[in-house]
């Protein structure tokens, strides 16, 4: 079986807005770069909660945060004993 990689960026961004992207960015403090990935972090986090809860409505809040640990740290589901 061949895989093939391929590297290509796909964006619905405007090359003037991409331009504009970058100048705002690159005008940012590292304290709002920070905050801009944690904004971005805590999105992500939420959008995978949404998820989760939207494929197992009957999962408690904590069976749901772990979920999503797993899903950031675990390639494959949590034995039996540990759910």
């Amino acid at each position: 079986m061949t895989c093939y990689h391929f590297r290509m960026a796909l964006s619905d961004t405007s090359p003037a807005m991409r331009k504009m992207q970058l100048e705002i960015e690159r005008a940012m403090t590292g304290e709002e770069r920070l905050i801009r990935a944690l904004e971005m972090s805590f999105l992500g986090r939420d959008l995978a909660k949404a998820r989760i809860r939207s494929d197992h409505p009957d999962w408690s809040e904590a069976q749901i945060a772990r979920e999503v640990l797993r899903l950031a740290f675990l390639p494959r589901p949590l034995p039996n004993g540990l759910r």
